[in-house]
């Protein structure tokens, strides 16, 4: 078992391959080699957004709102109020 104090990672700027505008990434976890998992919490400013991309291996999501309401539609979009 490997233990990270809250803030003992660096966090790091989402990649434009991956986000428009200013998106933090900020990592949770990563499993050692050959495991292929891994976790961050990523933080949106207003009007950034994920630009489309694929996870051949598979993706979850958890949508956690930080104060204003966020909906997801039945198309797996997220939509949240800019704050």
């Amino acid at each position: 078992m490997e233990v990270k104090r809250v803030g003992s990672q660096p966090s790091a700027k989402g990649p434009s391959e991956w986000f428009t505008g200013t998106v933090r990434v900020d990592p949770l976890f990563q499993a050692p080699d050959p495991a292929l998992v891994q976790g961050a919490s990523v933080t949106f400013d207003p009007g950034a957004r994920t630009a489309w991309h694929t996870h051949p291996l598979g993706q979850t999501l958890r949508v956690m709102p930080l104060g204003d309401p966020c909906r997801i539609d039945f198309e797996f979009r997220v939509r949240c109020r800019e704050s």
